[in-house]
């Protein structure tokens, strides 16, 4: 493992095939990158990255993470969407971003790679505050969504904001906390949206030190006794951020977990 995790959200990446717009708006975009090999196309992975939801983290710092999953095989799209710190970030544009993306990008990936997207439903990779994203949009667009490989995702907004993950994080992108705004979360929340209705892998890392580990067994809990289609992988000596380096020791968990939604 590198000796500083963080090292991955700045390490430099291949420039991706083309960049397609979902929207009229500059951050409703997303870079897309081929499938390696010359195999039957498999599905569609569209990356949901993290970052707290918030300005300063684009989908760039997804890139080694989007050309590892593109030498396994799979047309891949990173997802960029309005953040909090921007016009229109937030609530709720920056939910209806994700969800006009995961809508649009099937489409928009056939048409700009032909021959190498399948028809079908999506894979929805989704990396901390983008785990929530994902999730959120599994359980609003019933179908939509094949499967979400959760890594480190933050699965219940309401404890986020009681233990105050990245400094009011929640609170920037709700507007307020569960007793100011209470709608919005019971509309946004994964612990609250349960059972999610796809096939979904959680992936934690016990030494986290971004999103607890206990969210996500206490989500993947939940979601059993709801009757959802889910498994937790905890890595007993994984942080934060290898779960989305391919250079890491998490990566082939990470991988093998793909292929089972796939």
């Amino acid at each position: 493992m590198p000796s500083d995790p963080r090292a991955v959200l700045t390490r430099p990446a291949p420039a991706p095939d083309a960049t397609v717009a979902y929207g009229d708006h500059p951050e409703q975009v997303a870079d897309l990158r081929r499938p390696a090999g010359t195999g039957p196309a498999r599905r569609l992975v569209i990356v949901v990255h993290g970052g707290f939801w918030r300005a300063e983290y684009d989908r760039r710092h997804t890139g080694p993470l989007a050309s590892a999953l593109a030498a396994l095989g799979h047309p891949v799209a990173q997802l960029e969407y309005r953040r909090t710190g921007q016009p229109d970030g937030g609530w709720p544009g920056t939910l209806a971003d994700v969800l006009a993306g995961v809508s649009e990008l099937p489409r928009l990936a056939a048409e700009a790679l032909p021959g190498e997207v399948p028809p079908g439903a999506p894979l929805l990779v989704g990396h901390s505050a983008g785990g929530q994203l994902a999730l959120y949009a599994a359980a609003v667009r019933p179908g939509a969504v094949g499967g979400v490989l959760a890594l480190a995702p933050v699965t219940d907004l309401a404890e986020a904001h009681r233990l105050d993950l990245d400094s009011g994080a929640v609170s920037a992108l709700l507007g307020g906390g569960p007793a100011d705004v209470p709608d919005r979360y019971a509309a946004c929340d994964p612990r609250s949206l349960v059972p999610i209705p796809a096939r979904t892998v959680v992936i934690h890392g016990a030494l986290d030190q971004q999103v607890p580990v206990a969210m996500s067994r206490d989500f993947v809990a939940a979601e059993r006794a709801a009757g959802g289609d889910v498994r937790l992988v905890e890595l007993p000596t994984c942080e934060h951020f290898g779960l989305i380096d391919p250079e890491s020791p998490a990566w082939p968990e990470v991988s093998t977990a793909l292929r089972s939604l796939a």
